[in-house]
């Protein structure tokens, strides 16, 4: 397996015209933004970049685009998750082919599998491809399925190229029990904070961290990446707070939250798919009110 570690990933959303078509000029936009600022890597189409309202066929283009965008200036982490395993598995071959650093994917969509069921789905689309292999858990959306230590033990005895788990479960005592377990069996193990959590993540073992909240504050979210690298966490703290501020804004303004804090960012990345709701004029200048009196913001980039 490649000996590769993702960095701070950021998860670009996926822009769409008034229409809700995919808008590809527009996402080229996104992808430099983030490229300029301090995307390590871009893992795509993450839930945050819509990716259960793309179809097959936009998911595969999507990031075949992405990747031609980027021209090799960062790894690309392709997202190929579906309820299908075989789906699954075929969409981590075109992502291994299109040219992706590595693939991540959650527990089926919609189904609630027994465990066994769970490790085979995995197992399947680890063994669809030879670069490195991530488990997406995100039990706040997906929570009638856990993953347990003993599944991703047996995934580390089927798979050489299992390299980890992203974790946004927030929970100390798995992310405790994987890596103190995992790491008697794979010393490279990997865990990655699924969220901007990092300073708890990076207190268990974390090395790396998936951000959505990179498209709107990428200055903040690097300095709190920065400093938890340097394991000092209680340097690290008021980034931690501030971003902690800004994704419970974000949260609290529904699914369309993070697009509307995009645009008062000055970056217009349009409305959400449905089924997920698009905000009010209302509830976007409430948002827009709540992330003005947010200081930190003051000092991060506004537009393109």
């Amino acid at each position: 397996m490649q000996n590769f570690r993702p960095g701070l990933a950021h998860a670009p959303i996926t822009p769409f015209t008034p229409g809700l078509q995919i808008d590809f000029g527009l996402f080229e936009k996104v992808i430099e933004f983030h490229l300029r600022h301090g995307a390590q890597a871009l893992a795509l189409p993450m839930h945050t970049g819509e990716s259960v309202s793309l179809s097959d066929a936009e998911q595969r283009g999507l990031l075949a685009f992405a990747i031609r965008a980027v021209k090799g200036r960062v790894p690309v982490i392709a997202h190929v998750s579906d309820a299908g395993t075989g789906i699954a598995a075929d969409r981590a071959r075109h992502a291994q082919d299109a040219g992706a650093a590595a693939v991540v994917a959650t527990t089926p969509y919609y189904w609630t599998p027994p465990p066994a069921m769970v490790l085979e789905h995995f197992a399947q689309i680890g063994s669809a491809v030879s670069i490195p292999f991530f488990v997406f858990y995100t039990p706040g959306e997906l929570g009638a399925t856990k993953i347990e230590t003993d599944l991703v033990l047996k995934l580390l005895d089927r798979l050489g190229n299992f390299a980890g788990v992203v974790d946004a479960s927030l929970d100390w005592q798995f992310m405790i029990n994987i890596v103190s377990n995992a790491w008697r069996v794979r010393p490279d193990f990997q865990l990655v904070s699924g969220t901007e959590y990092m300073v708890s993540a990076g207190a268990v073992g974390a090395t790396s961290m998936f951000s959505s909240l990179a498209g709107v504050a990428p200055t903040r979210v690097r300095q709190l990446y920065d400093i938890c690298r340097t394991e000092k966490y209680f340097d690290a703290r008021p980034a931690q707070e501030d971003l902690a501020a800004l994704r419970q804004i974000v949260k609290r303004a529904g699914a369309g939250g993070l697009k509307g804090a995009l645009r008062a960012m000055g970056r217009e990345c349009g409305q959400p798919r449905p089924p997920l709701d698009a905000l009010s004029a209302g509830g976007y200048d409430k948002l827009a009110a709540e992330l003005g009196a947010l200081a930190v913001l003051r000092a991060e980039p506004r537009g393109w």
